[in-house]
């Protein structure tokens, strides 16, 4: 056996594994696979620490305000995030998302700022400052700092210029001992989620989630463990672990040791339901490449019929790369933040 059949036979192992007695979007699969994932990410301590929130800084610009904020995570950790609140938000008190970057040189990136924090003067690059398109449909808007990035970086890797990230020390580091960096990731991203629930001016029950390539895994799994996330955009990540992650070299920050022994990553996803899901996917995209995308979207949408919400799940499969599109994303978070629910599923 050479060593490519060798890989393909673990694959297929695992599947054969996981789906032994399993229902597929049946309750007992579904809390079952809950347990497990929260687990396969690490175990991290339950206890909250106080958020202890420090305004940075505050900026009026064109339609809304800047707040640079700082909260306690977990076992001393502080993160910081930009916090934007529209001149005229949507609703009093208004719904909110969580915007979350991919890889780059962090939450600047989505908030229209250069590396050095200066306003932006070129491209927005990939992430097209999606923040600011969420703060001028009325929402108030939290872009946390993922660990690994930006200000939150090891300091050998801060002297290599803005776009080199500690994922792979972090990942490596926390792995040997038992967690993973999304796992760290994800816990932290709940926090913002405790910080925006005890906002004045923001509604509780109406905070959505949205991120890109490393950001939409963060996304989506926020969203699949924590029920307090009404709805969730995943941009440019939503695929098969086997014909993605698998198939070519990642960062190892997408790497939970044991997950598909336990299920795809669709499964994982569809742990949203019957919440929304809107998935974005370009037709050149290299890094999670649209067939997979594809077959992702169609478990989907079985798991969310099982789930008894067929018209909850929508993909926008659209013209372009590893990027976000997010004309159909904003009208579809519109309708699932601020209209009456009335939501159609299929392609966007």
């Amino acid at each position: 056996m050479n060593v490519e059949r060798y890989l393909s036979s673990l694959t297929e192992q695992a599947a054969r594994k996981r789906t032994e007695g399993a229902v597929p979007g049946s309750a007992e699969r579904r809390a079952r696979l809950g347990a497990a994932f929260s687990r396969l990410l690490g175990e991290f301590p339950d206890e909250k620490e106080e958020l202890q929130p420090q305004l940075l800084e505050r900026r009026e610009c064109n339609g809304y305000v800047r707040e640079h904020i700082e909260i306690a995570t977990l076992e001393g950790l502080r993160m910081k995030m930009y916090v934007l609140v529209p001149d005229r938000p949507a609703a009093d008190p208004a719904p909110a998302v969580i915007a979350l970057h991919g890889h780059g040189y962090g939450s600047r990136e989505i908030v229209g700022l250069e590396p050095d924090g200066t306003e932006r003067a070129g491209n927005p690059g990939l992430h097209k400052d999606f923040a600011i398109s969420l703060v001028r449909e009325g929402y108030v808007v939290a872009a946390p700092e993922l660990m690994g990035f930006g200000g939150r970086r090891l300091a050998e890797d801060k002297e290599e210029g803005p776009g080199k990230n500690s994922c792979f020390r972090l990942a490596a580091s926390l792995l040997m001992i038992g967690r993973t960096l999304a796992g760290l990731r994800i816990r932290e991203t709940a926090r913002a989620i405790d910080y925006l629930q005890g906002r004045s001016g923001v509604d509780p029950n109406r905070i959505a989630i949205m991120g890109i390539s490393g950001g939409g895994l963060v996304a989506g799994f926020t969203a699949a463990l924590d029920p307090r996330i009404r709805c969730a955009v995943v941009s440019g990540y939503a695929s098969l672990f086997e014909e993605s992650i698998l198939a070519r070299n990642h960062c190892l920050d997408n790497y939970i040791p044991g997950i598909l022994l336990e299920a795809e990553m669709p499964e994982l996803l569809g742990l949203i339901a019957p919440r929304g899901l809107f998935l974005e996917s370009g037709d050149t995209d290299r890094v999670f490449p649209r067939g997979p995308a594809e077959k992702a979207y169609g478990e989907l949408l079985s798991l969310y019929a099982a789930a008894g919400a067929p018209d909850a799940v929508l993909g926008d499969f659209f013209q372009g790369g590893h990027e976000m599109n997010g004309g159909p994303a904003l009208a579809w978070l519109r309708r699932h933040l601020t209209e009456p629910a009335d939501i159609k599923g299929g392609e966007a």
